[in-house]
């Protein structure tokens, strides 16, 4: 069986923005993020992108993407990633073809097939364009070919784009988007940080129906963990009530502002929405290290993934580096 110093160790950033700070410190803390990954050994730190949302800063992805790898050397960062509805297919592969020109190795385009926002910005993106999320698997197509050399008669050219080879990932929260990875032979990564239900389905299909290509030669599998890494159990329970708060923002509607943590949830929300949250945060590993190592060993002999990629919504921002510091601790203990 895998052991965890033999799984990769990756970061979903998703810029959180706090309810008593500005978007510009949120966007530096991203930068912040990403120089402490690089010193850690972290393999790779994705930004997501989001509409809409008040509480994420990460919506201009490709922008913010070219400020993280302006100030860092080594670390692998990318999108994970680029909602593909919201773009034509030759902008994507311009935009990271012109990051790996200026970043060679060192940039990965991560690509979801869901808006990743409400439908009113979502046509807000869209003004004057029809792509459904029917048109992914020939769009994704599309992107994979810019990044080559491009072939005989080929009329459209990225520029920058062609032979940047820019790793393409397909992500996905259920069997759709496994199922296409599988037929092009793409790594692909599960959004388990916010959608666990389908996650063995989905990783046995993509192992089931894996193509070799020349991207990979087997399956590449990672999965997302929201993870609130501390001392003791008690302190991350009290911490990871921020976390628990922005889920109950998102499914009641509200500001997605991270929220200082509470002593107890109790008359914060009902039952039911307890239930709805916990289900939100099935995989998440919440404690002290020793209670989340048991964890990630749990689910890595459960999933036999390659790789973790965590997310982390601690509202102390020196806790939240913290955490990834534990995580590191944790992976080569």
């Amino acid at each position: 069986m895998r052991s965890l110093k033999d799984t990769q160790f990756s970061i979903l950033e998703l810029a959180p923005v706090r309810d008593d700070k500005s978007i510009q410190f949120s966007l530096h803390h991203a930068l912040a993020l990403a120089q402490k990954a690089e010193s850690l050994g972290y393999k790779r730190l994705w930004l997501a992108e989001h509409h809409n949302m008040d509480g994420i800063a990460s919506s201009a992805t490709a922008v913010l993407l070219g400020y993280l790898l302006a100030n860092t050397h080594s670390l692998k960062v990318g999108s994970g990633g680029i909602m593909l509805p919201n773009h034509a297919p030759l902008v994507v592969a311009e935009q990271f073809g012109t990051l790996a020109t200026l970043y060679p190795d060192r940039v990965e385009l991560g690509l979801g097939r869901a808006p990743g926002t409400d439908q009113l910005t979502m046509r807000a993106l869209r003004r004057g364009r029809q792509e459904t999320e029917d048109q992914f698997p020939q769009d994704v197509m599309e992107i994979l070919q810019y990044f080559k050399e491009p072939a005989p008669h080929q009329r459209i050219v990225a520029t920058p784009g062609q032979n940047t080879h820019v790793p393409v990932w397909l992500l996905g929260s259920s069997l759709f988007s496994a199922q296409l990875a599988a037929k092009l032979g793409l790594p692909y990564s599960f959004a388990s940080h916010f959608a666990p239900r389908m996650l063995g389905q989905a990783i046995q299909l993509y192992r089931d129906n894996f193509e070799a290509s020349e991207y990979l030669d087997r399956p590449y599998i990672s999965m997302g963990v929201p993870t609130v890494v501390a001392h003791s159990d008690e302190e991350a329970a009290y911490l990871a009530t921020s976390a628990y708060q922005r889920v109950l923002g998102l499914m009641r509607g509200q500001s997605l502002k991270l929220k200082a943590p509470v002593e107890s949830m109790e008359g914060i929300w009902t039952p039911a929405e307890k239930m709805s949250v916990n289900n939100f945060y099935a995989m998440s590993q919440v404690g002290s290290p020793e209670t989340v190592k048991a964890g990630l060993e749990d689910l890595l002999a459960q999933y036999e993934i390659d790789e973790f990629i965590f997310t982390c919504d601690i509202y102390d921002t020196d806790k939240r580096i913290e955490n990834f510091e534990l995580l590191m601790d944790i992976k080569n203990a």
